[in-house]
């Protein structure tokens, strides 16, 4: 079987057609959050995302404040403006469709999703060994995906040693799993590793095998939309250098 996973699409609809032509055939399909914030795409992206087969959908942080359902406080100014942008831009149809999706994370077999981590689903951020090894008692399963920060990374567990280690796996190259593992596919429609490419992952959950990518997009086309809406120039300029 093959799984399509993504995340942080971030209203990108370019970005997102550009991960699906290069995906090729998947049987099912594992989003693990914010589907909206920044981008000028919100409607697209989510309407796409419906079509998809199988699909498994949790909502990030950026999906919850457009719902209305965290303070806007917690975010920067840009941010903050964006998302009042996409919250008054969302068809009621596909606000529905988020109101739907849950926000604590889910387990797929031997998978747990999350958008954050599994201790905080939402806002928690996995970028360090340390709050790797704190998550890792947070899951009973072999392996654990994960959005949020942008990068595409995992975090090994080494229960012999008992060490946890962080490696950048390589890109556009099939890798064999063994538990446990923390994996996060990167973003599809804002990556922040330097690499502007958008980025996601195919996983076989029979072969137990995982596969990060990268794809170029238009995202000169992307700018220009965001500068048309009215959002904040940084969420422009950031899409040219994944940062």
């Amino acid at each position: 079987m093959r799984v399509l996973v993504l995340s942080d699409i971030h209203a990108n609809l370019t970005a997102l057609n550009a991960v699906l032509a290069d995906a090729g055939n998947f049987d099912e399909v594992w989003c693990l959050g914010d589907v909206i914030g920044y981008g000028p795409d919100p409607n697209d992206v989510i309407e796409r995302l419906r079509e998809l087969p199988n699909l498994n959908c949790i909502l990030g942080n950026h999906d919850v404040a457009a719902l209305g359902m965290m303070n806007l406080a917690v975010f920067n100014p840009e941010a903050r403006k964006s998302l009042l942008w996409q919250a008054k831009s969302v068809s009621d149809a596909n606000l529905n469709f988020l109101q739907n999706l849950p926000q604590n994370g889910m387990v797929r077999g031997d998978v747990t999703m999350a958008h954050g981590s599994p201790r905080d689903p939402v806002w928690e951020y996995i970028l360090n060994t340390l709050v790797a090894r704190l998550n890792f008692e947070e899951f009973a399963t072999s392996y654990c995906f994960v959005g949020h920060s942008h990068i595409q990374c995992m975090f090994k567990l080494d229960m012999r040693r008992d060490r946890i280690s962080l490696d950048v796996l390589k890109p556009n190259h099939v890798h064999k799993l063994t538990p446990r593992a923390i994996l996060n596919p990167g973003s599809v429609g804002q990556p922040r590793d330097r690499d502007p490419r958008s980025a996601y992952a195919i996983f076989d959950p029979d072969e137990q095998t995982w596969e990060p990518r990268r794809v170029e997009y238009d995202i000169e086309s992307v700018q220009k939309r965001i500068r048309e809406a009215g959002l904040p120039e940084k969420h422009a300029l950031r899409l040219s250098e994944g940062w």
